[in-house]
């Protein structure tokens, strides 16, 4: 089964790293001694410190694995995005609503971050404004209703 790409931006996949060595080379061995502590208090079975212990090394094994898989498959978003006329994962794009002006960059889901205006490009807006050109008009279904945008620069 291929795995799917993940866009970062270089910094946001150094920050994913950084949070892996971090888990890695200081949480688990907190834990670890939170265990060995539990253990040394007597019965396992009975024993809330050495369950929640045990509960949050899991967790935290899982977001190992989970920020590792990430990281594995990330795809690097350029600084500046090939100027081709048209809009892609790495774009900042203005729009207009009819209304007023709008300024979007578009990031993979993982640095998806809606109210700085950087959003995914799984999101339906994001989807909607891939691949359009400047002058375009997209359509897109949202909570208030469908809403009208119209590209104006892609940068």
């Amino acid at each position: 089964m291929q795995e799917k790409a993940t866009y970062l931006t270089k910094e946001g996949l150094a920050k994913l790293q950084a949070e892996l060595e971090h888990l890695v080379r200081v949480r688990r061995k907190e834990i670890a001694a939170r265990i060995q502590e539990a253990k040394e208090l007597g019965d396992l079975s009975e024993n809330a410190e050495y369950q929640e212990a045990k509960n949050e090394q899991a967790f935290n094994e899982g977001h190992i694995e989970e920020l590792e898989n990430t990281i594995k498959h990330a795809q690097i978003i350029p600084d500046a995005a090939p100027d081709n006329g048209r809009v892609q994962v790495g774009s900042r794009v203005k729009t207009h609503d009819g209304s007023r002006d709008w300024t979007f960059s578009i990031v993979g889901s993982n640095e998806a971050d809606p109210r700085a205006g950087r959003i995914s490009n799984e999101s339906p807006l994001g989807r909607a404004l891939l691949g359009k050109r400047i002058k375009d008009t997209i359509r897109v279904d949202t909570p208030k209703g469908l809403i009208e945008y119209t590209i104006t620069n892609i940068i």
